[in-house]
């Protein structure tokens, strides 16, 4: 048996500290004397012993000092000790006032006895608990056999993280170093480890066997966490990160809760300043109807508007699960009390028509929509039926029961579509651009690419696939895509919500596009697995109807800025409703008639730029040329 491993009897610890107690007695005496006690005052020295170990004693068993477990002694154990001493040192002057002015003008104990006895005795009684509890943790954890660990950020959070390993026996983990930019802290040291600025990082992981660096500070920029990481993947050294305060156990963190950094942390960009006014001013007591309530975008959106008091939610979905999930997360969690969780398909008119009877929405969020695109490409159909018509029936609703915005959430596939997802997408955008002005209804479409952790992306895919231990299947190694956060995507349709004026097409600043592959490959390292031994990867062509590169039409020629830096007005032929809406129409019918070739042909009459690739339907391209060929000559 390992030893201390057992907690030390509460009555070992009570004699232990009686014994300092007397000892401290004899300690004082000696030293107020120079080790020449006259003899006067070692006659005194046994009446004196025996008024300090009753004090002590009795302040001991009402302060319950014994009662702290010595392994794990803390600050609060040295601060109920001070507390438990001075009080009996405050006894002892009493008793000397009381002696000396009501009895025999003599004191029990000499005034520097007391204070001498008080400091000997603060310092034996912490020093010993501190002693006993550092070789408890050498013999249990020892140095020897600990992982090397660099703390990211030197204050307060970097504090408690280093303080939580120390008091985690089955970490084994020595922290050796804190990194900071603060050129106040650097050079400096925080119980006894020393901070270094973060040039200096990299010599730190070449001199020393790292085993962790745990990012621990709140507002690191993401070009620095990016940077640290790669520094740290250099070295084959695993990154962890600390969780926000607000997600601590009790307001204390544990080492359990600190984890390895994902993907998604590495993809984040700086934090978006928001118009909360407009937004509010916008929102404060209205009425919201949020269709796909309980996907990816449409639960964000539900939790950032709840923070601007809407009057009324009413949150459609067709999936029961997650929509009965979202009702519990609303509330139990978010403790809204005044929203609607309404289990329907945008596809069902009269459903939909009860709704909006029901409800009168003042602003309605359209989420709800098919968006992968090589289940879309073998479901022509189901793209035009939900995307389009769907989106074509909440439209018209919106107009016959005066809503005020009609938001629209599409994507990037719909620039310049090359499938059949992306073009149901931009036959909904035009449906809604066209109607704007045509009632009170404003309509405004919000246009973004690829959002981390939505369902079925693809950093979720790689994630499933480095645990099965792969191969990681990536379509094509120049495959590119934009990539942004769910909270950062639900904030810029709130903006471009409040700043649209009806019939703009906004599309927000995605950043760099970023390589799969790369991505693949930095997500292997993040798991400290090697590409080629410890898993595969393997390319395994473009899909159906799949880009290599997505576009957004951010560039000067085809936008125009707005007053937030990250969101544009994309400059798109506008369509006359009654065109569009005859050839909605007209696809509508064709959807009846389950004839895909029909329903993808009349797509690309509708959007001439919808050019296929990796489809059996591309041949329909050709044809169009020839037919606009044939009828330029007419």
């Amino acid at each position: 048996m390992i030893p201390f491993q057992k907690n030390t009897p509460r009555w070992l610890i009570f004699l232990v500290d009686i014994f300092i107690c007397f000892l401290s007695v004899i300690v004082a005496y000696e030293l107020r004397f120079n080790f020449v006690l006259p003899e006067e005052e070692i006659s005194r020295i046994p009446r004196s012993i025996a008024v300090v170990l009753l004090v002590r004693g009795l302040s001991f068993i009402i302060g319950k000092t014994y009662a702290g477990i010595i392994k794990y002694t803390s600050s609060k154990d040295a601060e109920r000790i001070f507390i438990v001493l001075v009080s009996g040192s405050l006894i002892f002057v009493l008793l000397n006032v009381f002696k000396f002015y009501f009895v025999n003008r003599a004191y029990i104990l000499p005034f520097s006895i007391i204070i001498i006895d008080f400091l000997f005795t603060i310092l034996a009684m912490t020093g010993t608990r501190l002693f006993v509890k550092s070789l408890f943790w050498e013999i249990t954890n020892p140095s020897k056999g600990k992982k090397n660990v660099i703390i990211i950020g030197a204050g307060e959070h970097g504090l408690i993280t280093k303080r939580s390993l120390d008091r985690d026996a089955g970490t084994k983990y020595k922290v050796i170093a804190f990194i900071d930019v603060d050129k106040n802290k650097i050079g400096k040291k925080v119980e006894g480890i020393d901070i270094y600025g973060q040039n200096e990082l990299d010599k730190l992981l070449k001199d020393n066997e790292i085993e962790n660096i745990i990012l621990s500070v709140k507002n690191i920029s993401p070009d620095s966490k990016d940077e640290i990481v790669e520094k740290a993947l250099q070295y084959n050294v695993r990154v962890l990160s600390v969780p926000p305060v607000e997600r601590w156990i009790n307001g204390e963190l544990s080492f359990k809760q600190i984890k390895k950094v994902k993907i998604e942390e590495l993809l984040e960009r700086d934090i978006i300043v928001l118009d909360k006014t407009s937004i509010s001013k916008q929102t404060l007591n209205k009425t919201i109807l949020i269709t796909g309530a309980a996907g990816s975008i449409g639960s964000g959106l539900v939790k950032q508007l709840i923070e601007y008091s809407p009057k009324k939610m009413i949150l459609i979905d067709q999936a029961e699960t997650p929509l009965y999930e979202l009702e519990l997360e609303v509330k139990e969690n978010l403790r809204y009390n005044n929203a609607e969780f309404v289990l329907c398909d945008i596809r069902n008119s009269e459903r939909i028509k009860n709704i909006f009877q029901t409800y009168r929405p003042e602003i309605v969020y359209h989420s709800a929509a098919y968006k992968h695109v090589p289940m879309m490409e073998n479901n022509p159909v189901e793209s035009i039926n939900t995307n389009v018509n769907g989106t074509k029936i909440l439209a018209d609703l919106s107009i016959e029961y005066g809503t005020d915005k009609f938001i629209m959430i599409s994507t990037d596939k719909a620039v310049n579509p090359t499938g059949v997802m992306g073009a149901s997408k931009r036959i909904a955008e035009i449906y809604a651009q066209s109607l704007n002005g045509k009632s009170k209804t404003k309509f405004i479409t919000t246009r973004f690419g690829n959002v981390l952790e939505s369902n079925g992306s693809v950093i979720e895919r790689f994630r499933k696939q480095i645990e099965k231990g792969g191969p990681i299947t990536v379509t094509h190694p120049e495959i590119t895509r934009f990539f942004m956060t769910i909270p950062e995507a639900c904030q810029l349709v709130l903006e471009a919500g409040a700043m649209g004026k009806g019939g703009e097409i906004f599309i927000f600043d995605m950043g760099k596009s970023i390589k799969i592959n790369d991505l693949a490959k930095k997500m292997i390292k993040l798991s400290r697995l090697t590409l080629g031994k410890d898993i595969h990867l393997i390319y395994t062509g473009l899909r159906p109807g799949e880009k290599l590169y997505e576009e957004l039409l951010n560039d000067e020629e085809n936008t125009t800025h707005t007053h937030h830096p990250k969101i544009m007005i994309a400059k798109v032929k506008e369509y006359n409703n009654d065109f569009v809406n005859k050839k909605i129409n007209e696809l509508a019918e064709l959807a009846k008639t389950q004839d895909t070739n029909a329903i993808v042909r009349k797509m690309k009459e509708v959007v001439p730029e919808f050019k296929s690739q990796n489809s059996i339907y591309k041949e329909f391209d050709e044809l169009t040329e020839v037919e606009k060929n044939e009828n330029s000559k007419k």
